[in-house]
């Protein structure tokens, strides 16, 4: 009996996670099966046989990553508020997240994955970027209160939202000046803060309120109240 007819589904599960370590270190789009195996204590056949190639290998990784991903937006969109939280409070928690040193690794895969799934979209990184969009503004349009969701200036302020989280975001992978992007963060807050001026859209008589943070609730992620700082997940 070979190897690969015993090996259980717990060491497919193993080696993938060891699989996306390496990958959060080194990067998919360079990834050769002989030195990952080598790194993660299996063989290149062994891969093979739980993988199918190499190709199956990275969209599993992928799959992984994009995990790891919805657990962070899942955080926020079920924060335990009674009401929708606001986009001003979901974009503070989110670019906490984003700006913590400890997770920039991730955020590296998940740019390397996005820009080649927009230069390769016929190859394994195909749909990636596309998916990451739909995956933030759905998170971000569950932060909305209802009426305010469903209008054409809700999906407007959305895009928005979510566009200023990713330029920050490929700002400080490239720069690491934590300090200058976060406070650019917060300046844009402004805009989805009650009271806030926002263009309608043309065309389009939504009536919409203003997303409300959640004054004094607790963060999802330290159980914490109040104002933290702007590096905190709960800012």
């Amino acid at each position: 009996m070979t190897e690969e007819t015993t090996i259980p589904s717990a060491r497919k599960t193993e080696l993938l996670e060891a699989a996306y370590r390496y990958a959060l270190e080194h990067g998919l789009a360079r990834l050769s099966l002989r030195p990952l195996a080598t790194a993660i204590g299996s063989s290149p056949r062994v891969l093979v046989f739980l993988f199918g190639n190499k190709d199956g290998l990275t969209r599993a990784v992928l799959a992984r990553a994009r995990a790891d991903e919805l657990a962070i937006l899942n955080h926020v969109q079920n924060s335990g508020d009674p009401e929708a939280i606001g986009l001003a409070t979901a974009v503070k928690r989110l670019w906490g997240w984003l700006a913590a040193a400890e997770h920039q690794q991730l955020l590296k895969l998940w740019a390397e994955t996005y820009a080649t799934s927009l230069v390769e979209p016929d190859g394994v990184w195909g749909g990636f970027a596309a998916a990451t969009v739909r995956d933030w503004l759905t998170v971000l349009a569950e932060c909305q209160p209802p009426q305010e969701r469903a209008s054409a200036q809700g999906t407007a302020r959305r895009t928005l939202a979510l566009a200023v989280l990713r330029g920050a975001l490929l700002d400080l992978l490239a720069t690491g000046d934590r300090d200058r992007v976060t406070a650019a963060v917060h300046h844009q807050l402004g805009v989805f803060q009650d009271g806030a001026a926002a263009p309608s859209v043309a065309g389009m008589d939504d009536g919409n309120r203003p997303c409300s943070p959640g004054r004094g609730s607790a963060s999802p992620w330290t159980g914490r109240t109040g104002d933290p700082s702007p590096r905190s997940i709960d800012a």
